[in-house]
């Protein structure tokens, strides 16, 4: 009657359900509104324009809370990888200036998770430090890398193994108009030679219960993860 279209309805969590609504004026969508406030049986926790979180709780029937919000922080266990590869994909494909870390204990799926989301994104993905073949220190970008690309960076390779002109290439890195995915933020923190601002901190644990330690992780080629 008021010619919507219902794009998707789900279940979100135990207790609320979702839908997606396509409309082609305003005060049709008002109206809607108006009318579901009157009934009894409905209680209406948001009305809104879908936002990213949104369209992901849509597509997964979970939705993403922040743990913290300063850098806004979102956790995840590692059964959920296939949300986060749609949150990271969906950002990704938003583009712009952002730098994102991943916390997790060693094997937990960091690096997996965060070429899969270039992949979704369609993006061509770019290792400047990490251990997920052999040991990778990049010192210098090749001709036309630096166009459409994500930018992966580990920080325990970067802090134990880089020299001078690798930290050179990561404070240029930082500063282009792309985005950047940088493993075990803390610890490039900690080692001071940078100053980073964080758009956002995903934590992945094997169990929800699980601690992420940095000072538990071992700072050697050897004990470093592969994902």
């Amino acid at each position: 009657m008021l010619d919507l279209n219902i794009l998707a309805v789900t279940s979100i969590g135990q207790t609320r359900r979702g839908l997606l609504l396509e409309a082609h004026s305003d005060t049709k969508i008002r109206t809607l509104q108006e009318a579901l406030l009157q009934v009894a049986a409905i209680k209406v926790t948001a009305f809104r324009r879908p936002t990213l979180l949104d369209r992901i709780a849509l597509r997964h029937g979970k939705r993403l809370d922040m743990a913290e919000l300063n850098p806004p922080t979102y956790r995840f266990v590692r059964e959920e990888l296939g949300v986060l590869v749609d949150f990271l994909g969906d950002t990704l494909l938003e583009g712009g200036n952002r730098i994102i870390g991943i916390r997790g204990m060693p094997r937990v799926g960091k690096t997996e998770a965060a070429i899969a989301a270039c992949v979704y994104a369609n993006k061509r993905w770019i290792l400047l430090s990490s251990t997920i073949i052999r040991q990778t220190i990049r010192t210098e970008l090749l001709l036309g890398e630096s166009t459409n690309s994500i930018f992966l960076i580990d920080g325990i390779t970067s802090t134990t193994r880089g020299n001078d002109a690798h930290w050179s290439l990561l404070k240029n890195v930082l500063e282009m108009p792309t985005v950047k995915i940088i493993e075990h933020p803390d610890v490039l923190l900690r080692d001071g030679r940078l100053k980073i601002d964080f758009d956002f901190i995903i934590e992945i644990r094997h169990h929800e219960d699980d601690d992420i330690r940095c000072e538990d992780i071992a700072m050697s080629f050897s004990a470093f993860d592969l994902s």
